[in-house]
């Protein structure tokens, strides 16, 4: 029978689950990396609202009255 070495014959099967471990883990970390960077840079769900927008969002919604989005309106302004 042919001798092909100490990886051939079914022990170090070990080292090849560690490999794989490794490359995993490797991946995942450039994965949240890229990730985070395209968060970062307004990608994703992060919006910004500006106070006023919200308040012209809940007077069209009904939410106040005329005289609280004109006082808040004033408020915000000032």
């Amino acid at each position: 029978m042919y001798y092909y070495g100490p990886m051939m014959d079914g022990r170090d099967w070990g080292f090849g689950i560690l490999m794989m471990m490794f490359w995993l883990l490797s991946f995942a970390i450039i994965a949240v990396f890229i990730v985070k960077l395209l968060k970062g840079h307004g990608f994703g769900n992060q919006q910004k609202y500006d106070p006023l927008d919200i308040a012209k969002e809940r007077y069209a919604k009904g939410e106040i009255s005329k005289e609280q989005f004109e006082q808040l309106n004033k408020d915000l302004k000032s």
